[in-house]
């Protein structure tokens, strides 16, 4: 059981909602109004003082705890509980004006000017002993208020890579310790190149003007490792005072570029964080020729299925979501407010992946500030509208639903396995152009791993995603069998590796898995050095039945033909974009070729049996419809959701079961057009109690979603609140 639910209040393993409240911003008091109307819409859940360090303390010791006793007094009153923040990401003018050494420093050696947030490097001793006193004055004042339910520290740490003196001198005393002399870092590194050479470790150059791929791995290792002690450190002093039934978190930004989100939530109770996306047609089904950028934010329904998955993979436990959408968000040019329905259909797609909160930012759109365009629950009429409307219809189908949703763990038909490190690594050196440009575009790592997850996606298989860390414990035991794995493992992009990694897949193909490998997967060292020898390695290439000794960046889109006596369903049209491996065969298959007078000469993806399992290679970014077909060749159409065949278009079905056992289905119609689905089994409609038979029609409006049991054929035995990182749970 994860720490989160053995810590937590009783009915913490149910699925809730609530907001982000900020009753300190409003111009004129309204606390009542809003709590009030809090408890009718149906929040139980309400975060409130990460912000606002200038209103806990207005000037240097003297504090002001009192301003939110009546908040906590007024929800406990309602049965609302509270996240209460520690507000030590946005500094007052106070502290930055009597201690500018605390200011983050840029790459060029610049100060980050204050005036926003997150502007001072949390490694500096001087705001360490502001933020301890602070923080242990507003927990040790209210860790006792029956209200507090738990406490956030901190908020969206990551922000800034901190190029400070102190933090400097900390990464070469540990890279002191991990590689003891100058030689052993010179070899380490490559430091003969470009005269780099050491003969001292006074003689190590600050980041700003390095070049070197070895250097800057390092280095970002350091950044998330400074993170994840600042978090843990804060955690630690909130544990001195809390009380049975609290627990502890922070808000991650999974794409701050100083997080590794599965070492920072290990200091935690429960992962917790942001899952934003943009709505209206861009959440429309089917998407095929829209291009989905996203970043820290979604554009896609597949975006946001892959961001609950990601939250869920850092710990491989539930999780909250701390932020998301209630209307646009971002800027007062994003005003990109959900159709009526897709509010509900995005809070049930992250209940179905596994989110036992799911908590809108924010209660009430602001009036002033940076984020006076990020809307809230309420608008800046701060009447009841649309939008409280649907979340009130939410939270009321939520506690319709009621011991269903105990539990939930969601199926998982594929994992993947998302390398921070390798993200990095092709920030620094990316492999792909930003499209039409010759310029690196260092969001690389995140459009390969897309294009397979959005893959697996579409061709209706429920993806997983854990760490190398979580893989290696989950297949280092030694056994001659995927164990609690999915029989589909998808390996996208995975540049840097150790020595061990490959032989832990070779094991996995060869005891029954299907081993999905791509492009760039084991190229690099653990030092970002790309490996001597035939590509993809000895391991590899064994298992595979494929080598190569180059590659190329594509030209432009190449169409890809299932090659003579493939299985492969492509659809005409299916492309391959921007990166080839020339592959080789030794005794793999071609699944497809490109059709080009130059690449053709090279299959784009094989396959091989290997051992009791296969292993399928691609050596392409491959298209929607391309890394659809290869998903489903992966899969074998051994989903889940399979048996729901044929869908329409429009509509997706998720499934995960919950602690008693049994199977749930989520059935989404991302579409306007209404839809008829049938159903393959019986089922019980959990929120209307009608019951379908096999073969029974099953009715969809616009953006609509319908929650089902199954109704006995198909339910298992319990199941955990938690797995551990060495489970999933298999469709």
């Amino acid at each position: 059981m994860s720490n989160f639910l053995e810590r937590a209040s009783a009915g913490a393993d149910r699925v809730r909602l609530g907001a982000a409240y900020y009753h300190e911003y409003q111009p004129t008091d309204r606390l009542e109004t809003d709590l009030d109307l809090m408890a009718a819409t149906g929040l139980s859940l309400i975060r409130v003082g990460e912000s606002v360090w200038s209103t806990w303390e207005p000037e240097d010791g003297v504090f002001d705890l009192d301003w939110v006793a009546r908040v906590l007094d007024g929800a406990h009153e309602r049965s609302i509980g509270v996240l209460l923040g520690t507000p030590t990401y946005a500094v007052p003018p106070w502290l930055q004006r009597a201690h500018p050494e605390i200011a983050a420093v840029r790459a060029d050696g610049s100060r980050v000017p204050w005036g926003a947030r997150q502007e001072i490097d949390f490694t500096h001793p001087v705001f360490r002993r502001y933020a301890d006193r602070l923080v242990r004055r507003i927990v040790s004042a209210y860790a006792d208020h029956p209200a507090v339910a738990g406490f956030q520290v901190d908020n969206e740490p990551g922000l800034l890579l901190l190029h400070n003196e102190g933090v400097f001198a900390e990464f070469v005393a540990r890279l002191r310790r991990r590689y003891g002399t100058v030689d052993a870092l010179n070899a380490a590194w490559g430091l003969t190149y470009w005269s780099h050479r050491l003969s001292s470790w006074d003689e190590l150059w600050t980041p700003g003007g390095n070049t070197t791929p070895s250097y800057d791995l390092a280095w970002r290792r350091h950044q998330a490792e400074l993170t994840t002690e600042f978090i843990a450190w804060q955690a630690g002093i909130v544990r001195e005072y809390t009380r049975p039934g609290q627990y502890v978190t922070t808000c991650l930004a999974v794409t701050r570029p100083a997080v590794d989100e599965e070492a920072v939530t290990g200091a935690l109770d429960v992962a917790a964080g942001n899952v934003y996306y943009v709505a209206q047609d861009e959440l429309a089904l089917p998407d095929a020729g829209r291009r989905h950028e996203g970043g820290w934010f979604g554009q896609g329904v597949w975006q946001l299925y892959q961001s609950a998955d990601r939250l869920w993979g850092a710990r491989q436990e539930p999780f909250l979501v701390t932020e998301t959408n209630a209307a646009g968000i971002n800027a007062s040019h994003a005003n990109h407010t959900g159709y009526d329905g897709q509010l509900r259909q995005a809070a049930w797609a992250l209940a179905a992946r596994g989110a036992r909160l799911v908590q809108y930012w924010h209660w009430h759109t602001l009036p002033y500030g940076a984020e006076t365009y990020w809307g809230g629950i309420l608008g800046h009429a701060l009447e009841a509208g649309r939008t409280q409307r649907e979340v009130a219809r939410v939270a009321a189908e939520f506690e319709a639903a009621g011991e269903v949703l105990t539990g939930l763990v969601p199926d998982v038909d594929a994992a993947f396995v998302r390398s921070v490190e390798s993200d990095w690594a092709m920030q620094f050196q990316p492999p792909l152009p930003l499209p039409g440009t010759f310029d690196p575009d260092p969001r690389s790592y995140g459009r390969v791993f897309g294009a397979f997850y959005k893959g697996f996606f579409d061709a209706g298989a429920q993806a997983g995603i854990m760490s190398p860390r979580q893989l290696a414990s989950a297949l280092g035991h030694g056994t001659d069998s995927p164990g609690t794995l999915p029989a589909c493992l998808v390996v996208p992009a995975l540049y840097v590796s150790d020595d061990e990694t490959p032989g832990l897949l070779d094991a996995y193909a060869r005891s029954g898995g299907h081993l999905v490998l791509t492009f760039r997967t084991g190229y690099a060292d653990g030092e970002a050095r790309a490996r001597s020898g035939v590509a993809p390695g000895d391991v590899l290439r064994a298992a595979s039945g494929v080598r190569y000794t180059e590659y190329a960046n594509l030209p432009g889109p190449l169409t890809v033909e299932p090659a003579g006596g493939s299985s492969l369903g492509l659809a005409p049209g299916a492309r391959a974009l921007e990166w080839a491996d020339g592959l080789e065969v030794d005794d793999a298959r071609p699944l497809a070729h490109y059709t080009h007078p130059h690449f053709g000469r090279w299959p784009a993806a094989t396959v091989r049996e290997h051992g009791r399992g296969r292993v399928t290679y691609v050596g392409t970014l491959p298209d929607s419809p391309f890394a659809e077909a290869l998903a489903r060749h992966a899969t074998g159409g051994a989903t889940a959701a399979a048996r729901w065949a044929p869908l329409p278009a429009s509509v997706t079905v998720t499934s995960a079961r919950n602690a008693l056992g049994q199977r749930l289905w989520f059935v989404h119609n991302w579409a306007w057009q209404p839809v008829r689905v049938v159903v393959p089994e019986a089922v019980l409609d959990v929120l209307g109690e009608e019951r379908l038979a096999p073969g029974d029609g099953l009715r969809l409006g616009a953006w609509d979603v319908r929650v089902l049991r199954a109704d006995g054929a198909h339910d298992g035995p319990p199941v955990p609140s938690g797995r551990s990182s060495s489970s999933m749970r298999q469709g």
